[in-house]
């Protein structure tokens, strides 16, 4: 099957590319504007064809060497209505087209593609997406992916270790491998890239990310029973060049801590695109240093220090007016480490996680144009990621380890548009292979002495960990009919997965699961959509993120492993949704209320058991006795009343149970607020003036705690207060000719709403933390370039 695909990849990209474009000298020159004034780096195209360009600075574009004959052009960009016009072109003849765009004040018109696997307006699809811009995360000013996630109905982002910083993302209250993480539409982001994966990746690298909630393994395959994640990475479209340094200093003025941790990153991206718009090339860097913040003043780190390095290119070629090959790749460098004693070796403190990360990432990507609109995609994605660790405590030599990880997808999908239909079909394999194993080291407690001198020491070899292969083959379809008001979606996909453990076969499983999906859209009023929704997922029993993270501490080890029987989990989801969008008075409003329902049969939980002489702690994930129930309501708000001011706002209320009590006889989901939310203001009071504003609500939840003076297997459970993380910015640019300079300043977390009973000394308990991720920070610094957002 593998051997199939990659000669069907390699042969349709071969046989349409050798057709190149005849050269016509039908050109089409002209400016795209809005309210009088030009749009800098719009889209213009042809629908159905890769013809297209950017306009530049300026607003101003150009196409030349154009396809004969009549054609229509479409003119597009973020927060603007689409515009097309219809145009004859004839060898020899240069024409003016001129676009006047409408602001789209809500974003309805956006383009969006997590939906149903292709191009489609946000306000037609059958399903709700929500989408992270640029302009976001610079609002916000989030430096990473990770800092960016707490902005989306239904998201929340929270940090698992004061050692070494694991985080995860919880949508709809649901742990982090209930959610799918895509890289532009490909599953590669393996369990062991997840374990710091959101926080590796830089926000300069992404165009934007789009978060489907709601079962998704029809369209996706296992493991999107809450959601899925949609990083959609940028792509070179016009000649551009951006750069800028920030300097954050974490925990200023934070009183008992042991003081205020720099942080600095900057960052570069720059495009080239050729004057015919065929060939297109770009390259992004960044790069990072942040000091330990020690929020207690005992030693140890609240918040890790880290440093990363990364870099990344993408490039096109369009061989003919209708199809397109395009390649990228990057390569992310990360070092963390957390514990105390920072300035001596791992195995001479009394805690450390320490860990080196290199992840390199590539894709190729061939999409020719059928029959009209017609497409046919075939791609081929890999990740793979080489960790050396360290998760010890005591001043032990035996907690260095070697993980090795890498993942592929292959595949293709055809999508056919019809007149009021439309047809998505495809088939695709994702495999992985996992190997962690701990390192052998030299064994001094029973090293042979002769007369004071050591003589012999013997060595422990290397011990296999997890040794795991994983693969899934699925086919999928999605056949979408508008009739009128009303929109149906019906979705299913089949797939096989096998699972090889070669270090325990008691772990083989293996599997065929349908997951069928339905979508409907009614068009209630003009203003007023109805969408309701069933979807079924599952997670099999393989390695997950959490297991490849060991929590470290001088009382106890925590490490966990899935019981031979565990069988795999499915869901049952519904969804329901009230999407309200319209010009009230003077003052663009939507509102989205968004009902949800997932049941999980076979619920995977940690069931603890006693420690070994060495005090590891094995939690063994074992399948719920019953089941678990998730439900909630998302709510949305935005509101334009001026094309200067924008207010956004998400709050989430929900409740998370098992059906049987869990540990400490708890049925309610552990750190899972009832309600938590965010809210983003944005306001350019002047032409060079903007400020902006952030806020994050994080209601109460349960914690475990296994702290000092607890039982190690019973621990205690505790309630956490509410968190009200506010923050403030201001921005100033000026503009240079085409380019544009920009300093910014700013605070995030003002009240220091921060956790106050931090556990603390060589036997706390890591993983008892919770609330914002961050402490009170200040932070500064400049922009650059001829496309800042």
């Amino acid at each position: 099957m593998k051997t199939n695909l990659l000669v069907l990849f390699f042969f349709l990209i071969y046989i349409p590319s050798l057709h190149s474009q005849k050269k016509t000298d039908a050109n089409i020159i002209g400016h795209v504007t809005s309210g009088g004034e030009h749009v800098h780096f719009a889209t213009v195209s042809i629908p159905g064809t890769t013809v297209g360009t950017s306009t530049d600075e300026t607003g101003h574009f150009q196409l030349i060497n154009m396809p004969l004959g009549k054609h229509i052009i479409r003119a597009y960009s973020i927060g603007y209505k689409a515009v097309e016009k219809e145009v004859v072109l004839k060898a020899g003849e240069t024409i003016e087209l001129n676009f006047e765009l409408d602001p789209d004040m809500l974003g309805l018109d956006e383009i969006v593609v997590t939906a149903d696997r292709g191009e489609i307006k946000r306000v037609e699809s059958a399903s709700i997406v929500n989408t992270l811009s640029p302009k976001l995360f610079t609002s916000t000013q989030s430096v990473t992916l990770s800092e960016g996630l707490n902005f989306s109905p239904g998201l929340r982002m929270e940090n698992n270790c004061q050692n070494c910083g694991f985080s995860q993302v919880r949508m709809n209250g649901m742990e982090g491998p209930y959610s799918q993480i895509l890289i532009n539409s490909r599953p590669i982001f393996s369990g062991l890239a997840g374990v710091y994966g959101l926080e590796l990746i830089p926000a300069n690298m992404i165009e934007k990310v789009e978060v489907v909630r709601g079962g998704g393994s029809a369209i996706y395959g296992s493991n999107a029973i809450a959601g899925t994640i949609n990083i959609i990475l940028k792509e070179p479209e016009s000649s551009t060049y951006e750069a800028g340094f920030n300097s954050n200093f974490t925990g200023v003025g934070v009183s008992g801590s042991g003081g205020a941790a720099p942080d600095y990153s900057a960052n570069f991206n720059t495009s080239i695109v050729s004057a015919d718009s065929k060939t297109g090339f770009s390259l992004i860097g960044f790069t990072r240093k942040r000091d330990i913040f020690d929020a207690n003043n005992d030693g140890y780190s609240e918040l890790s220090q880290l440093s990363s390095i990364t870099l990344g290119t993408t490039i096109y070629h369009k061989f003919g007016l209708r199809n397109k090959l395009s390649v990228d790749f990057y390569n992310i460098n990360e070092a963390r480490d957390g514990g105390n004693r920072l300035d001596y070796t791992v195995h001479e403190r009394d805690i450390a996680e320490s860990l080196k990360h290199d992840i390199k990432a590539g894709a190729v990507t061939f999409e020719q144009y059928f029959r009209g609109y017609d497409l046919l995609s075939v791609y081929f994605s890999t990740q793979l990621l080489d960790r050396d660790s360290y998760y010890g405590a005591n001043r032990t030599l035996s907690s260095y380890g070697k993980s090795k990880d890498i993942t592929y997808n292959i595949g293709f999908q055809y999508k056919a548009v019809f007149d009021k239909s439309t047809l998505i079909g495809g088939i695709e394999n994702t495999s992985g292979a996992l190997k962690d194993y701990k390192m052998g080291y030299p064994d001094y407690q029973n090293a042979v002495i002769n007369n004071d001198t050591i003589t012999s020491v013997p060595h422990t070899d290397n011990t296999i960990i997890a040794d795991q292969k994983t693969g899934t083959t699925g086919l999928f379809l999605q056949y979408d009919l508008k009739m009128n008001r009303l929109k149906l979606g019906f979705g299913g996909r089949f797939e096989h997965f096998a699972i090889t453990d070669n270090f325990n076969p008691a772990g083989n499983n293996s599997g065929n699961v349908i997951s069928p999906r339905i979508n409907i859209m009614y068009e209630v009023a003009k203003p007023l959509q109805a969408r309701v929704s069933y979807s079924q997922g599952y997670r099999a029993p393989q390695i997950f993120n959490e297991d490849l993270h060991i929590e470290a501490s001088g009382s106890r080890k925590i490490i966990i492993v899935n019981d031979p029987g565990l069988k795999q989990e499915k869901s049952h989801s519904v969804m329901a949704s009230l999407d309200f969008n319209r010009l009230l008075g003077t003052v663009n409003t939507g509102f989205l209320a968004e009902f949800f329902y997932t049941r999980l049969t076979d619920a995977f939980v940690n069931e603890i058991g006693s420690p070994d002489e060495e005090g590891t702690v094995y939690y063994t994930r074992m399948n719920a006795p019953g089941g678990a129930t998730v439900s909630g309501l998302n709510m949305e708000l935005r509101l334009k009343p001026l094309t200067q001011f924008s207010v956004t706002g998400g709050f989430t209320i929900q409740k998370s149970t098992y059906d049987e009590p869990q540990r400490f006889s708890e049925k309610i989901f552990f750190r899972t607020p009832a309600d938590y939310g965010f809210l983003i203001a944005d306001w350019d009071f002047t032409d060079n003036f903007c400020l902006s504003s952030s806020f994050n609500y994080t209601g109460k939840m349960l914690v475990p705690y296994f702290g000092p003076n607890t039982d190690p297997v019973t621990g205690e459970l505790r309630k956490s207060e509410s968190f009200f993380d506010l923050g403030l910015k201001i921005s100033h640019t000026v503009k240079i000719n085409g380019a544009s300079v920009q300093w910014y300043a700013g605070m995030k977390n003002i009240f220091n709403s921060y956790q106050s009973d931090f556990d603390s000394g060589v036997n706390r308990d890591p993983s008892y933390i919770y609330g914002p991720v961050s402490p009170r920070t200040i932070y500064l610094g400049i922009r650059f370039g001829n496309m800042l957002n």
